[in-house]
């Protein structure tokens, strides 16, 4: 099965999100985030049958759409009180969007990674002036290490998904995207711990209500696929993937039920479908998107589901990808 439907699980969740929040993200972020551009390929709706546009979250400050989300958080905060310290954790992109946004506001930044993180990744967010703290991935827990920097150093603690400022501020992009294709028949969004998805879905429902929704997730990291078709949050073992970026084994506690309420389907899509999708990206759109980026764009090259004949927005995530692994990469690539 590629995906679950959500009809009819969890009724009576209630939203932590509004399309209000979205707005409030889009006029704080104003003149600080980039108004990323919208791309068509005649050749890529040859392939799909679909006319499909991306939004390029890739050609983000720090390379990805988490810049959004961190700084609306951060500022946000800051508007309420002063600290001296911020803490994320993450895998890359929230890492560098943390620290890029603490460099930019005054504050500090201390950054959780795992040991494995790409080297690219690693270097970027120390790049931008941020105390990193290693971590094993399969084996510690980087909410327990991050919450404990904070009760340490009296630190804000800025997450990289479970949080409303961090979901507004994410949904900004779609808001964006509607307003450049305000007439999507489908929109197919990355899902990791669900905070891309949860903003966008809220701003797409709210912008274009007749809407359908779908996320994507690795075939290996399922975990949000299979807490739908539960109807409840189902955590499973860290996940192998080329997707560093999608390793999230338990969507989030504030985003999963926004995602039952808005969100039609998880797609899933296998590494090598990736790996696919990035090559022909970048060789026929002459463009860089990271395996957690181009999942969605995946998704519909794949024909995960009925694109034929349909107006299809599609959120390429990030694109901070170390050029070793792209070497390995397009190096498996059938030529």
């Amino acid at each position: 099965m590629e995906g679950h439907d959500r009809r009819g699980i969890g009724g009576g969740a209630r939203l932590t999100l509004s399309w209000r929040d979205v707005e409030t993200a889009r006029e704080r972020i104003a003149g600080v985030a980039h108004r990323t551009p919208v791309f068509h390929s005649r050749q890529f709706d040859e392939v799909t049958g679909a006319t499909v546009f991306f939004k390029a979250e890739n050609l983000q400050r720090a390379g990805a759409f988490k810049f959004r989300g961190a700084y609306n958080k951060i500022r946000a905060e800051l508007e309420q009180r002063s600290f001296s310290e911020v803490v994320a954790y993450s895998s890359g992109n929230h890492a560098q969007a943390v620290a890029l946004v603490s460099k930019l506001l005054g504050v500090k930044a201390t950054i959780v990674m795992p040991e494995d993180a790409p080297p690219a990744k690693l270097a970027a967010t120390r790049g931008y002036g941020a105390d990193v703290v290693l971590y094993d991935r399969y084996g510690g827990d980087r909410e327990e290490i991050g919450e404990k920097l904070v009760r340490d150093r009296g630190a804000l603690l800025v997450p990289p998904f479970d949080d409303p400022l961090i979901m507004a501020g994410a949904g900004t992009a779609t808001a964006e995207l509607l307003e450049e294709v305000p007439d999507l028949d489908f929109l197919v969004v990355p899902v990791s711990g669900g905070g891309l998805i949860a903003g966008s879905a809220t701003a797409a429902k709210h912008l274009r209500p007749e809407i359908t929704v779908y996320g994507v997730e690795p075939e290996t990291a399922d975990d949000t696929a299979q807490s739908l078709a539960k109807g409840e949050r189902v955590t499973i073992p860290v996940p192998r993937t080329i997707a560093d970026g999608l390793q999230v084994p338990c969507v989030g506690r504030l985003t999963f039920p926004i995602i039952q309420r808005t969100v039609e389907r998880v797609l899933l899509v296998s590494d090598d479908e990736m790996i696919d999708t990035l090559a022909w990206t970048l060789e026929r759109m002459k463009v860089l998107v990271e395996p957690s980026g181009v999942a969605g764009m995946a998704a519909v090259k794949h024909r995960k589901a009925d694109f034929a004949g349909k107006k299809v927005g599609v959120i390429w995530s990030g694109g901070n990808l170390d050029p070793k692994r792209l070497a390995t990469f397009l190096g498996k690539v059938a030529t």
